[in-house]
């Protein structure tokens, strides 16, 4: 398996553990220990769970967490203007969370790369539409961001 489908991997379960953390009201000690243990890289119910990067996967999930107050106000300056981060549906928010997160601080991520990623993981839970709307909010949050990274391109 590749670099790429391990980060792959971790960027998907990173926002599975960030939508259980919200839902379920779980620490973030407990969803990285779970998902460690009883997920990646295991078969849950039939499903087939790839192995992820764990490095990757624990810096989205605890960066998100030790960055959400600068996070959430980005995602909310980037959505439609009447859709408050807080009316979005949760796994809608751990995307943009996550991909927020990784635009924001893994600059060793090409910019298009985590925002084609992240729409990735947006179709394996929602449709087009919604997947069209991941791609809009980290595109332009990527512009602000990430401004020198498309002034190279």
């Amino acid at each position: 398996m590749s670099r790429a489908e391990k980060r792959a991997a971790a960027r998907l379960a990173a926002v599975q553990a960030l939508y259980q953390m919200e839902i379920a009201g779980a620490g973030v000690a407990d969803v990285l220990a779970e998902f460690e243990a009883h997920w990646i890289g295991q078969e849950v119910e039939g499903d087939e769970y790839k192995p992820a990067e764990a490095a990757f996967f624990r810096d989205i999930v605890g960066g998100v967490v030790r960055e959400q107050r600068s996070i959430d106000p980005k995602i909310d300056q980037a959505l439609a203007e009447g859709w408050p981060l807080k009316r979005v549906d949760a796994i809608l928010r751990a995307i943009l969370r996550a991909g927020a997160y990784e635009l924001g601080e893994r600059h060793d991520i090409p910019p298009r790369v985590s925002i084609t990623e992240y729409v990735d993981v947006a179709h394996a839970f929602l449709d087009r539409e919604e997947a069209g709307m991941v791609n809009a909010v980290l595109d332009r949050i990527a512009r602000i961001d990430r401004a020198e990274d498309f002034a190279k391109a």
